[in-house]
């Protein structure tokens, strides 16, 4: 049986799945977001749980093959998101702002991009 979008609880449920859509698209990883620039987005814009939340959303988009990936990154000292950023990725270069990703080295690298031609326009 479905809820009529006209009760109380069918807008509860169409509102909920809207929200839950919106959730989707704000979070997804660019088609070429390398892990690094992804992070700091995410990181940004929601902030660390203290878990790997956003490296294993990034890993199961972007490569899905790459099982290990948040215990190798714990052991570069990354324990969770803003660690990786603070231990494992910290060369970035100094900005007010975010630089947009330059793209992933090769698909399902974890590598970070080449910032280096985006330092002249920061």
């Amino acid at each position: 049986m479905t809820q009529d979008r006209k009760t109380p609880q069918g807008i509860a449920d169409a509102v909920q799945a809207e929200l839950v859509e919106l959730s989707e698209l704000m979070t997804e990883p660019g088609e070429r977001e390398c892990l690094r620039c992804y992070l700091l987005r995410m990181i940004n814009e929601f902030g660390c749980d203290g878990a790997h939340r956003w490296t294993i959303r990034w890993r199961d988009r972007r490569a899905p093959r790459a099982r290990g990936l948040p215990r190798r990154l714990a052991q570069l000292g990354g324990c969770c998101d803003c660690e990786v950023m603070l231990n494992v990725f910290p060369q970035y270069p100094e900005t007010d702002r975010l630089l947009p990703c330059a793209g992933q080295p090769q698909p399902g690298s974890a590598a970070p991009c080449n910032l280096r031609p985006l330092r002249r326009t920061a």
